[in-house]
């Protein structure tokens, strides 16, 4: 398994000012970082991706989608845009070498209907990600389907959903990931985890108050016995919020510090990644 940090924590487009950053985390231990995509140059990204790849560091990516472009609007307009905004997303992706971009891809984040999702909305989805999955795949990149809690979307709110829907998607460059977080206010225990192994392509390790794992609620003993279980080797990458930046502050709900400065999330969080797969 090979353990990253989601730069969430500092920023949503990561510039030079982050080098200095870059080069701790590369220090501290991490194998690579998570790479927030929203905007920014191609030549940003390329300049990123040779950074990263100097360091020795790898990457994944994370973004969102917006209601212009949602996958599983009536509107084919907006599915059109929904399908341009992830190709050129991945396209930055291809960049700077990403290997998995995640992320609630699947609907607008923090749009609802007022009802439970519609047959029709999932087969408008699946429909939009099996466009997506092919050009996935001939960059390089494979698509984490994040499912999130109840407070933050109605598409898919549990792994058993998510990997049903992903399911039908059918195609490999199209997966779903398992975050900590969501699955602590949603899932009963870790027994949905195992149950959707053959199309567990990601890891969020996140505690149940998006501070430092290790410190909260979350259910890391049988969390980690059950990815051993699994024999999952790809990423786990540690996902905590502060309140840097104010947008992304109030989208998470983020309203005190959580821990006391983001080098305790980074090298407390790696000590007890580490110290829980030993």
């Amino acid at each position: 398994m090979k353990i990253g940090m989601n730069l969430l924590l500092w920023t949503a487009q990561v510039t030079e000012a982050h080098d200095p950053l870059l080069v701790d985390l590369k220090k501290t231990g991490y194998d690579g970082v998570e790479v927030p995509v929203f905007e920014g140059s191609s030549e940003a990204y390329k300049s990123l991706g040779h950074k990263l790849r100097d360091l020795g560091l790898g990457s994944t990516a994370v973004t969102v989608m917006s209601p212009e472009a949602s996958p599983i609007s009536p509107d084919a307009k907006i599915r059109q845009a929904a399908v341009d905004r992830l190709q050129w997303v991945l396209d930055r992706c291809a960049e700077f070498g990403a290997e998995v971009l995640c992320g609630p891809l699947h609907s607008p984040l923090g749009v609802f209907s007022g009802t439970a999702p519609t047959r029709d909305e999932q087969l408008r989805g699946i429909e939009t990600f099996q466009k997506i999955a092919p050009y996935a795949q001939d960059r390089g990149v494979t698509l984490a389907i994040e499912y999130l809690n109840r407070f933050e979307n109605y598409f898919l709110t549990t792994a058993a959903d998510t990997a049903r829907w992903v399911g039908e998607v059918n195609h490999p460059a199209c997966g779903m990931m398992w975050d900590t977080f969501h699955a602590h206010i949603e899932e009963k225990s870790v027994a949905p985890l195992a149950a959707c192994g053959e199309h567990l392509v990601h890891v969020h390790l996140s505690e149940n108050d998006r501070g430092t794992p290790g410190t909260g609620q979350v259910n890391w003993p049988d969390t980690f016995a059950t990815l051993k279980q699994l024999n999952y080797d790809r990423w786990l990458v540690i996902e905590a919020f502060g309140r840097a930046l104010p947008d992304l502050a109030a989208a998470t709900r983020v309203w005190r510090d959580l821990f006391a400065a983001p080098e305790d999330v980074y090298r407390d969080g790696l000590s007890f990644i580490r110290n829980s797969l030993r």
